[in-house]
């Protein structure tokens, strides 16, 4: 599988090189032109070069190498629409992998709701987010960039006497102009699991 994986981000690597625009910078866009093509990702620094697709410098064959490549092949001139949030189902041809997206974005981070809450500021800060001055739902939440023009809002509700904790992840209005849609299922998966790497370093 993971052979799979090299050849696809290879063969679109390939096909950015090919049909690169030439105002690339702004369309992404860009946090800088240092070594090729930068941007913030999942919490991290990620450059496009002739050699490939790398995120804080470690070169990406797996699957965020595919999400990254994809951000790259579907760049446009639209801004983000950050309102009204939609859920992961409410994009066409999406329902084959809701089940999935629940398991893997929403569910895993049901044990570390309280953690999460303490170390909002520290999540919010390294992908690019803010916590919204009144929060959209739940009992806390906040909205984080794992790609600069790509927004997931993640609303909380805290285990009590009656309820154990809750988790859901909204996208961006547009988020679909990004990145295809079968592919925004893992750019949550991706994000969630940030999100516990960063809750779980000192």
């Amino acid at each position: 599988m993971s052979d799979n994986y090299s050849k696809l981000v290879r063969d679109n690597h390939t096909r950015l090189y090919k049909n690169m625009p030439s105002d690339m910078e702004s369309i992404l866009p860009t946090i800088k032109q240092n070594r090729g093509i930068t941007f913030n990702a999942f919490g991290g620094v990620c450059r496009i070069n002739a050699t490939g697709f790398h995120l804080n410098d470690e070169p990406q064959e797996g699957v965020i190498g595919i999400l990254l490549s994809l951000y790259a092949l579907n760049a446009n001139h639209d801004p983000c629409i950050l309102e009204p949030f939609k859920a992961y189902k409410e994009f066409p041809g999406t329902m084959p992998y809701v089940g999935a997206f629940a398991t893997h974005t929403e569910h895993i981070l049901l044990p570390h709701v309280a953690n999460i809450k303490k170390k909002i500021k520290r999540i919010t800060t390294s992908l690019d987010g803010h916590i919204p001055a009144k929060p959209v739902s739940g009992d806390f939440s906040f909205i984080v960039y794992p790609l600069p023009k790509l927004a997931l809002c993640y609303i909380f509700y805290e285990d009590d006497d009656e309820f154990p904790p809750s988790v859901t992840c909204l996208y961006s209005n547009n988020a679909s102009r990004f990145m295809p849609n079968d592919a925004l299922a893992d750019v949550g998966e991706y994000t969630s699991k940030t999100i516990i790497n960063l809750i779980q370093t000192n």
